[in-house]
């Protein structure tokens, strides 16, 4: 049998890459091995329980405010003695985190062929987003396969001198991960219960949805967007639910100045299915994450993107997102605007999800397998 290996370690990792362990579970010939480093260890483990993975190697990597040097050292560290065990055909890595790239660069040393799902992505900046710019192309050096979620992805490796041979479009696993939980809420309402009083203190005004967790907009960038936030609670009209990241950087500058405010719920950060049905309920969202600006447009969900630059820009052109940075005046006017504004709004509702059908994973294992 082939045995393939999949390594992560964040929350964002484990909801793209679930779905290929699943369908490379149904694969005959196939021996799949999961191992989680184990950076994001709540939020992870929630992904985990959804998915019903039990990983057969946990590194357990999580410290406390953990600097990039220390986890991508502990990464390799860690990994070569699993490598030399598991002995894989394939290691197979997804997106740009730390975990990602010290994982590749593990399988590279010892003369694994690496497997890139989410490939290509680029904003053509190095510190924009940062680390993560840097982290894929590291891992587009290395990986042998190239599952690019996008034509624009592909096109990308493609100037970069990657072979097409070895370069997949496969649509993005992030919509496989999505369509699969509305379809379970779906059956089964009950499952995010706990949400209901939630529900009903924001029962007459619209929600804004907000997430934050990008390194690189801790310290002023957290002052800013904590006050554009007050300027747009202080409306009336508005709900903000806001699930803090539990990274020190963002928790406590966000409890500091929003915590109290009537129109602001700061609530604990929320597993897969409480967070999709956030996102169906949110009539806005502010948002720094990549994977967030994936999701929304399959609910026709307007994404207001709190960066200076994205390698998402599929989404910029569907016109379901707008880049407004972390400046206060850009993220209140524009947020503002769709408020006010119905044709606006409409605008940037109905448009398609750019990012693929829900069979990215399915593609995938195809090739693996």
């Amino acid at each position: 049998m082939s045995r393939i290996l999949v390594v992560f370690g964040t929350r964002p990792e484990a909801i793209k890459l679930c779905p290929v362990v699943s369908e490379l579970r149904k694969s005959v010939g196939v021996d799949v091995r999961v191992c989680v480093t184990g950076q994001h260890r709540e939020l992870l483990d929630q992904v985990l329980r959804i998915s019903g993975i039990t990983p057969d190697i946990d590194l357990d990597l999580m410290r406390h405010d953990q600097s990039l040097d220390r986890l991508t050292a502990a990464v390799l560290e860690e990994l070569g003695p699993v490598l030399e065990r598991e002995c894989p055909d394939c290691v197979v890595v997804q997106g740009d985190t730390a975990s990602a790239m010290a994982a590749s660069l593990a399988a590279y040393y010892h003369k694994i062929p690496v497997a890139h799902v989410e490939a290509g992505l680029r904003s053509g900046d190095i510190h924009e987003p940062w680390p993560e710019e840097v982290a894929r192309r590291v891992i587009s050096a290395i990986a042998s396969y190239h599952f690019a979620p996008t034509r624009r992805a592909a096109a990308a490796l493609l100037r970069e001198g990657v072979s097409e041979n070895t370069i997949f479009v496969t649509g993005n696993t992030v919509v496989d991960a999505l369509l699969a939980a509305r379809a379970t809420l779906a059956r089964d309402p009950g499952l995010v219960a706990s949400l209901a009083p939630l529900v009903d203190k924001f029962a007459d005004k619209r929600i804004l949805l907000v997430t934050c967790h990008r390194r690189q907009t801790f310290g002023i960038g957290v002052e800013k967007i904590a006050h554009a936030l007050l300027e747009l609670a202080s409306r009336g009209d508005i709900g903000i639910v806001f699930p803090v990241h539990p990274n020190p950087n963002i928790r406590d500058g966000m409890d500091r100045k929003l915590s109290g405010h009537s129109s602001i719920a700061l609530i604990e950060p929320q597993d897969y299915l409480h967070f999709v049905r956030l996102l169906e309920l949110a009539y806005l969202i502010l948002t720094d994450s990549g994977g967030v600006q994936e999701e929304a447009p399959v609910f026709g969900k307007p994404v207001l993107v709190m960066r200076d630059a994205t390698e998402r820009m599929e989404s910029i052109d569907a016109g379901s997102a707008r880049l407004v940075g972390t400046s206060t005046d850009a993220i209140v006017s524009t947020a503002s605007l769709l408020l006010d504004d119905a044709d606006a709004y409409s605008a940037m509702a109905n448009t398609y999800s750019p990012f693929g059908d829900g069979l990215a994973a399915q593609r995938i294992a195809a090739v693996l397998s």
